[in-house]
């Protein structure tokens, strides 16, 4: 889904809840009785979550200090530096015809003789926040209190001679919105091959906006292109990810205004929209200078290039495995039971009549009769797509793991709890109705559970919390923003959590409170970190160097901390899915709803010094059953992915499980000692 209707769904972070938090009184963390009691040396873990990124993105052209890597670079896909390399043809794209039922994989498919045009979609014309002439409400840094050391970044900024404020304020396009990137070379008409977004020959840098690709679940089902008849044991899915405009182009996210061009039959861009065009082929090149402090973490510590979004859809549905391993399904708002969503809000991929790839019902406020759909039954075959996504499995012999009568989220909807302006925490409105985009709370098992019962701390530090929990104090030079990610917080769908408030007040805390116990040297076992909606680093909202500064922040005030907290800290730093954006690599076929695209993990810890580039296979659920192995527990239910075994990777293709699904546990990102 494209950020204007993300931002409509949820509430967003912002640089300003980064900052002027920090002047909010901060709660100490919590521990319990056995934080200590783990199986590795390791008795902190922090995951920090950015936003949208594949793998081949932003590690393109990433040559490690030694060992292997698999990248365009590596596979002669691009040059070191961003050129078509000997083997570009790898990366082809399609355009494709599917005009009567959803089609995973279409038959009928043509090459493109040159890509789409590559488009702004909805990156700013100008930089948040930045001076605009006569305009005596803009703020100053004295607003962000950098002169007081508040700032929200190291004082060392990420861009060498660039002050940290200009990381919010500056690299707005110039352009107006879902427009021709002029800013790229050949963008009215593209090479068929990825490009590298900061272009020596263009005008785009890597402090730059950038467009935003669509990202939803059957979207990246087809843009993955999978069929059981192209698996073959060194590529076990099928997938040939040689779709990824295609569906921009057609469907894109299924609503927001666009128009359904009708189907005419004939030569490519015929029968297509613009939409975000090819912006998914982007990359960035770390051996020109993009990245610089992510490149610098990679080549020191640990770098997973075989770890993937753990579901094919946004942000919601992946943040939820980094808190139950599994799926999440509507239920009965006081009984907690599966029930039935309103019929509005199941999807239906099918194509309209008359058109080519544009659902019946998806997106939010799409233009056919329903609205919103992004629920799926996926137990029951009658359902759209279901039956199609089923037989594709069924002969690759993996299970769907759907449970009948449970309708699965797939996207994007609000948690079910909500806080009124003075701070009253209430479950939404019941029942819920066709418009309110709001999964009922949750009965469903988290990691919570699991870590209260063994006595093991646990906090989500999620930036902007203190606003969003009392929105009466949010300062008044961000009327009319949200600054929270709620989509983003596992836990604040569950009612184990939300129900009561001793666990909403130990458990769910701002960053500004992370600072703090970073500061002092105290830390829950177990942290999850969110950045806001303008330092995530998401696309056309963020940018990828305020992620890296948000993420330095917090490494440097680990290494500074007292006690020790260092040497038994392990940072995860990945991001929540991919983004739409192209990746070259092997997606392993996991159940109905994984896994999808690569995208970045690396680990920060001093076992994992010196691991280099680590290739096998992970998913967020691999997060949980580090934290299971680490303190001895148990998996969260009998269906969670945490079930699943450790990946054996001795085939053809040494990026595939030979015993998949399999997921791992991550500590192969981790030399320890022999005991």
């Amino acid at each position: 889904m494209n950020r204007t209707t993300r931002t409509r769904l949820m509430a967003c972070g912002s640089l300003l809840a980064m900052t002027l938090n920090t002047m909010a009184p901060a709660v100490a963390a919590t521990t319990a009785i056995n934080d200590s009691n783990t199986t590795t040396p390791i008795k902190h873990v922090i995951v920090i979550v950015g936003e949208n990124r594949s793998f081949d993105h932003v590690f393109a052209t990433y040559t490690p200090p030694k060992g292997t890597v698999d990248n365009l670079l590596s596979k002669g896909i691009v040059k070191a530096d961003g050129t078509p390399g000997p083997n570009v043809g790898l990366a082809a794209q399609y355009f494709a015809r599917d005009v009567n039922a959803y089609q995973i994989g279409p038959h009928d498919k043509v090459k493109y003789g040159h890509l789409p045009p590559i488009m702004t979609a909805g990156a700013p014309k100008a930089a948040p926040f930045a001076p605009v002439a006569g305009d005596t409400a803009i703020l100053t840094e004295a607003d962000y209190g950098l002169e007081t050391g508040t700032e929200p970044y190291a004082s060392a900024p990420i861009i060498p001679g660039t002050p940290d404020i200009d990381l919010i304020a500056t690299g707005g396009t110039g352009l107006g919105k879902y427009i021709v990137d002029t800013r790229i070379p050949n963008a009215a008409a593209p090479p068929n091959a990825p490009f590298q977004i900061t272009n020596p020959h263009g005008t785009a840098t890597y402090d730059d906006y950038a467009a935003s690709p669509v990202h939803r679940f059957y979207q990246m089902f087809q843009q993955m292109d999978c069929s059981d008849a192209n698996a073959t044991p060194t590529n076990t899915s099928g997938c040939l990810n040689d779709l990824f405009p295609w569906v921009e182009t057609t469907v894109g996210a299924g609503g927001n205004g666009e128009t359904p061009l009708q189907y005419t039959g004939g030569a490519p861009f015929t029968d297509e929209s613009t939409g975000e065009g090819s912006t998914a082929m982007g990359f960035y090149n770390v051996a020109t200078g993009d990245m610089p402090y992510f490149k610098k973490l990679a080549d020191t510590y640990a770098l997973g290039d075989n770890y993937h979004q753990p579901v094919k859809g946004g942000t919601g549905a992946d943040s939820v495995y980094l808190g139950y391993a599994s799926a999440v399904w509507y239920s009965d708002t006081k009984t907690g039971v599966p029930a039935v969503p309103p019929a509005g809000q199941i999807e239906n991929p099918n194509p309209l009549p008359g058109t080519n790839n544009w659902y019946t019902n998806d997106g939010y406020g799409s233009t056919s009769t329903a609205k919103g759909g992004t629920y799926t039954e996926c137990a029951a075959p009658t359902q759209p797509a279901v039956r199609t996504i089923r037989t594709y499995l069924n002969v690759l012999d993996v299970a769907p793991n759907c449970q009948g009568g449970r309708y699965y989220l797939l996207n994007n909807y609000n948690p079910g709890f909500s806080f009124s302006a003075t701070g009253v925490l209430t479950p939404d409105p019941t029942p819920i109705a066709a418009s309110d985009f709001t999964i009922p709370p949750l009965s469903q098992k988290s990691i919570a559970n699991t870590l209260d019962d063994a006595k093991v701390s646990w906090t989500y530090y999620g930036e902007g919390w203190n606003w969003y929990k009392q929105p009466s104090t949010l300062p008044a030079v961000l009327a009319g923003n949200q600054v929270y990610c709620n989509i983003c917080n596992p836990f604040l769908y569950q009612s184990y959590v939300m129900n009561s408030p001793s666990r909403v007040a130990r458990n769910l805390k701002d960053t500004a409170d992370l600072y703090t116990d970073l500061a002092n040297g105290t830390l829950p076992a177990v942290s999850w970190v969110k950045p806001g909606g303008l330092n995530d680093g998401h696309p056309s909202s963020s940018k990828f160097d305020i992620f890296e500064a948000f993420t330095k922040k917090i490494i440097d005030l680990l290494n500074a901390a007292p006690n020790g907290l260092a040497s038994d800290t392990a940072v995860f730093i990945t991001v929540d899915e991919g983004g739409g954006y192209w990746d070259s690599g092997f997606i392993q076929a996991v159940d109905y709803f994984g896994n999808g695209t690569r995208i970045p993990m690396i680990v920060v810890s001093p076992y994992s010094k010196g691991v280099g580039v680590v290739h096998t296979y992970g998913e967020h659920s691999s997060f949980i059953k580090f934290v299971e192995k680490n303190w001895g527990l148990p998996p969260i239910t009998s269906f969670s992915r945490d079930n699943l075994p450790n990946p054996v990777q001795t085939g053809p293709n040494p990026y595939v499980p030979v015993n998949g699904p399999a997921i791992d546990d991550l500590t192969s990102y981790f030399k320890f000692p022999a005991n």
